[in-house]
């Protein structure tokens, strides 16, 4: 009688594929087959969706993973967690664990390590476990802010809607839309006088310039001035405009005789009185004058 028989030969292939998913299921949870009973364990109050399997990373780099959890029933607030972490791994006192979940609702632990002063844990010693606030944790931490909050924006909410439908906001605006409009044209009317004082500058840049030189002769000339015998040409002028006002005001000079002789001014009067009838006659008689003087013969 055969060994191997088609039903032997059937139950070996089972257990092999037994074996295989075994290890297969060991292998895509992380978790290492051969590995001693020995661990880590992490002490927690919360694991919040932890898991056997879990990875266990230390700054972002893979060192183990989660074997079991165990729940005390008689200290709830008690929950143990073995991990099975790389040998090569050392971890010192004052180390801690922290429960941390991605976007996706992933979780993992991480290895928060520390000091290198500290004794180094060996397996079997008890590591700190702490439940990491993710956002959802913070927004309730923050709702009693939020509550307290709530009435003030409501107040300020009305405040901006009285504000806001005040007949003065928009008449301010109103006001503030011409001012605009008169500010725009003040700038436009401010280029335009730019523009011509540019075109205007080099101009009166020029005309000034001629005005330096000509001030610039006029002082060069006057510099030349010999200002001394200038002087003493102005001197001699008064000198002799003095002596011409003093023979005027004497008596005895005929030009000083003919201004202050009264005797003289009463004569030149007469003298013209004379002349002045002798006028008026000639006219009354020309024929007296025209007869004695051309034919000789006296007037009738």
């Amino acid at each position: 009688m055969k060994f191997f028989t088609k039903e032997v030969k059937i139950a070996l292939v089972a257990i092999v594929a037994i074996v295989v998913l075994f290890i297969g299921m060991h292998f895509l949870k992380g978790l290492s087959l051969f590995s001693s009973n020995e661990a880590y364990y992490i002490r927690f109050n919360d694991i919040s969706g932890l898991s056997a399997s879990s990875p266990i990373y230390a700054n972002g780099y893979r060192v183990g993973v989660v074997t079991s959890i165990d729940y005390d029933y008689s200290k709830p607030d008690c929950i143990i967690a073995a991990a099975d972490l790389d040998p090569k791994l050392q971890i010192h006192e004052g180390s801690h664990a922290e429960v941390v979940s991605d976007f996706i609702g992933n979780v993992k632990l991480e290895l928060r390590l520390g000091p290198a002063t500290g004794r180094i844990l060996v397996k079997g010693d008890t590591i700190e476990g702490i439940q990491q606030k993710g956002l959802m944790d913070k927004a309730a931490a923050m709702m009693p802010q939020v509550e307290a909050l709530l009435p003030k924006l409501d107040t300020i909410l009305v405040s901006l809607q009285t504000l806001v439908s005040d007949p003065a906001i928009a008449a301010t605006l109103h006001n503030t839309e011409e001012l605009t409009a008169s500010l725009n044209t003040t700038t436009r009317q401010l280029n335009h006088l730019t523009a011509q004082l540019n075109r205007e500058i080099p101009q009166m840049m020029t005309k000034a310039e001629g005005v330096l030189d000509n001030t610039q002769t006029l002082t060069g000339n006057l510099t030349q001035l010999d200002l001394q015998a200038t002087m003493q040409r102005v001197d001699q002028t008064l000198a002799n405009v003095q002596q011409l006002t003093a023979a005027l005001n004497s008596p005895r000079g005929t030009v000083g005789m003919l201004l202050n002789d009264a005797r003289l001014y009463e004569n030149i009067t007469t003298t013209m009185r004379d002349v002045d009838s002798l006028l008026v006659d000639f006219k009354q008689h020309p024929r007296r004058y025209i007869n004695v003087s051309v034919f000789g013969k006296k007037a009738k």
